[in-house]
C-alpha cells in the first residue's frame, strides 16, 4: 500500500466526505498529493491504493483520454485484453454542472458502447478486470478502475473500545496524514490506548510500535490487534522514558477524566516526542500551539475533525 509517483501517468481519484470531515479530508489530500481539491475529484501523478483512505471512493488510471467521446472510442479500439474478462463502469463526476451530467440511461449506454469497442470478453457479474470511463476537467478518461474497500469500517467491531478513543475512520485519516508514504518509515504511537491507531496503521502495512503507561489498557490493545490478525510490539512505557528513535510519532493527547494532564505535563510529553521523533502528528481537544512551539516544534499543517459539537484538532509538526 505504498505511494508511487508514476512519471507520465495520471490518476483520477473521487472523494466523498461528510461536511464535518471537510477539513480532515483536505489535510489527508495535501499529505498524500501535496494539494487538495474544491470538488470531489482530484488528479495526480501519485498512485495510492484507494482503500488506504476513508474518503477516497475510487481511482481510474488514465490510459486513454480525448476531448470527446467519439475520439475516445477510436482510441479504445486499440485496447486488447487477452485471456481476461472485463466490465466497464461509468464513474460519476458530481462536480460537473447539471447540464453536463449524463442520465442513468445515457451512462449505461456509454458503458455498453465502450465495451463493444474493447477487444476482449465482457463479464458483467464476475469480471477479471474493471475499467472506468469518466468525464473530468473538459475531457473523457478511460482506464483501469479500482474501487475502495472500507477497511476501517470492519475495524469498528473489535473486542475492546472506550468512548474517548478516536473513531476508526478518523484514526485511519490521521495515520495517512502522519505517514503518507510508509516506505522505510518507523513509527510509534506512544499513547496507544486500546490500539485504534495501531490497527489502522498495521492494516496498511506500516511499521509501527505502541506503548502506554497504563498497564490496565495494554491487554485490551493486544487483544484488539490479534482480533484482526495483526501483531506489533506494545510496551508499558511512559512517553518520557522512550529512548529509541522514530521517524514519526502519532500522539492522541489524553484528555478524559481518568487521564487529566496539565500544561506542564503536556509540555514534558511533547518535549520527549521532539527528542525521539523527527515528525509528530498531535490530536488534541485543547489549544496547544504555544506548548508545541515551546517544545521546539514547527507547525506545518492542521485540520479540524468534528463530531457534532465535539471538536478535535489534528496538528502536523516537524
Amino acid at each position: 500500500m505504498d505511494i508511487t509517483p508514476q512519471k507520465g501517468t495520471t490518476y483520477i481519484y473521487t472523494y466523498a466526505h461528510y461536511e464535518d470531515e471537510r477539513s480532515l479530508c483536505a489535510l489527508e489530500m495535501r499529505s498524500f498529493f501535496g494539494q487538495d481539491s474544491n470538488s470531489n475529484v482530484l488528479e495526480s501523478s501519485i498512485k495510492i491504493d484507494p482503500s488506504r483512505s476513508p474518503f477516497i471512493k475510487e481511482r481510474i488510471t488514465a490510459m486513454y483520454e480525448a476531448e470527446n467521446l467519439e475520439d475516445l472510442l477510436k482510441q479504445v479500439e486499440s485496447f486488447k485484453l487477452s485471456g481476461t474478462t472485463f466490465k466497464v463502469l461509468y464513474v460519476k463526476n458530481n462536480g460537473l454542472d447539471k447540464n453536463e451530467q449524463e442520465s442513468f440511461e445515457n451512462r449505461r449506454a456509454i458503458e455498453r458502447e465502450i465495451g463493444l469497442h474493447i477487444n476482449g470478453k465482457a463479464d458483467l457479474r464476475n469480471p477479471d478486470q474493471l475499467l472506468g470511463i469518466m468525464n473530468v476537467n473538459g475531457r473523457w478518461i478511460f482506464g483501469e478502475y479500482v474501487k475502495s474497500e472500507s477497511i476501517w469500517f470492519r475495524h469498528q467491531q473489535k473486542p475492546n473500545d472506550y468512548s474517548t478513543a478516536l473513531s476508526t475512520r478518523v484514526a485511519r485519516a490521521v495515520v495517512n496524514i502522519a505517514i503518507p508514504n510508509p516506505i522505510g518509515i518507523k513509527a510509534i504511537d506512544p499513547c496507544c490506548g486500546i490500539g485504534t491507531v495501531l490497527v489502522e496503521a498495521l492494516s496498511m502495512g506500516i511499521d509501527i510500535v505502541g506503548s502506554d503507561r497504563n498497564p490496565l489498557i495494554l491487554p485490551g490493545a493486544r487483544e484488539n490487534l490479534a482480533h484482526f490478525g495483526l501483531s506489533a510490539e506494545i510496551n508499558r512505557a511512559d512517553i518520557r522514558d522512550i529512548t529509541d528513535h522514530y521517524d514519526v510519532a502519532i500522539i492522541d493527547l489524553p484528555y478524559n477524566l481518568c487521564s487529566v494532564i496539565n500544561p506542564e505535563e503536556q509540555l514534558e510529553m511533547l518535549q520527549s516526542a521532539r527528542r525521539f521523533s523527527n515528525k509528530v502528528v498531535v490530536v488534541t481537544v485543547e489549544p496547544i500551539d504555544e506548548i508545541l512551539l515551546k517544545a521546539g516544534f514547527t507547525i506545518i499543517d492542521r485540520a479540524v475533525a468534528k463530531k457534532g459539537t465535539f471538536i478535535r484538532e489534528v496538528i502536523v509538526c516537524n
